[in-house]
């Protein structure tokens, strides 16, 4: 299990995957927010330090890519979130969203289409 990340190494991350693979200049296009240059330079070399990303110089930069695959790190995330905030219980997830009025009944007849699917 790989480190937890903060909410800015979390959305650096995002941009990363959005990008593929590159510079922190190619990064920058794909973050919500703008942030300085070096911010998130600092902000992806934490994500090297924690494991998510492995990077190699060319010339005079470095060019960084994932470790894991963004399917891989989606799940690890909501397995994570599912078992800090939701009692390891994905019905309680589900529950809190339908509370939360995320979900409409229409969104949960398709959700449970989904899973009927998957089990046949």
């Amino acid at each position: 299990m790989l480190e937890k990340l903060t909410v800015q190494e979390e959305e650096a991350l995002l941009a990363v995957y959005a990008s593929g693979e590159g510079s922190v200049k190619s990064f920058l296009e794909h973050l919500k927010e703008a942030v300085p240059y070096t911010t998130l330079a600092s902000t992806i070399k934490n994500l090297e330090k924690k494991g998510y990303l492995s990077s190699k110089a060319v010339g005079n930069t470095y060019w960084y890519k994932p470790t894991l695959k963004e399917e891989e790190f989606k799940k690890q995330y909501m397995n994570s979130v599912v078992k800090n905030y939701f009692d390891n219980s994905y019905k309680e997830l589900v529950n809190f969203f339908v509370e939360q009025k995320k979900l409409s009944p229409a969104e949960l007849k398709e959700i449970i289409e989904m899973i009927e699917k998957g089990n046949s």
